[in-house]
């Protein structure tokens, strides 16, 4: 998964319409330059490649004010829009060990419907559950991770990340559904 495509499409999204000094705010506002790969050369790759993809509409609206080549927006197209949630709700179900990428996705999880979060992060927890029990039958077969050696420690640090995130993840969808955050259709 793209963390990079998520967040530019994400941040455009949120302004209807931006341009790239814009999204590059808006991405370092959130501290995403510190826990993902949003760079500015990054992120400004990403605005270009995916208008020439199809996923952006970008408008020129104007000279540049210091003298670089003209301002551009860019808005989402309807296959942006599509690509925007389904990047977003398969990060949101992902077991995926990358902090970058639920990071990202706990971002724009408001942009979904609360019960649909939900249910995407009972998926996420099945999915550390499994993956957590084929971590411990495969690798470790009936051993102890400190019968492995040193090697055993990334067997530990696996199934304590698991059980971490499980945990995390118990305690956000309390929060969820208790009723923390507005998420989409509820007002404010």
């Amino acid at each position: 998964m793209s963390t990079i495509r998520l967040l530019v499409l994400g941040a455009v999204r949120q302004h209807g319409r931006a341009h790239g000094y814009q999204v590059r705010s808006d991405l370092e506002y959130w501290g995403a330059h510190e826990w993902s790969n949003a760079k500015p050369g990054s992120i400004y790759h990403a605005l270009k490649q995916m208008a020439k993809e199809g996923a952006l509409l970008a408008h020129e609206v104007g000279p540049s004010t210091v003298g670089g080549p003209p301002r551009t927006e860019y808005e989402l197209t309807d296959a942006g829009r599509e690509e925007y949630f389904r990047l977003l709700r398969a990060a949101l179900s992902s077991y995926n060990q990358k902090p970058d990428v639920l990071s990202a996705a706990l971002g724009f999880m408001v942009d979904l419907p609360r019960a649909e979060v939900v249910a995407l992060l009972r998926d996420r927890l099945d999915k550390l559950a499994r993956w957590r029990e084929s971590v411990t039958e495969y690798y470790l077969a009936g051993a102890e991770p400190e019968q492995l050696g040193h090697i055993g420690e990334i067997m530990n640090m696996w199934i304590h990340s698991s059980d971490a995130g499980a945990e995390w993840t118990r305690g956000l969808i309390g929060r969820v559904e208790g009723g923390a955050y507005a998420f989409v259709g509820e007002g404010g």
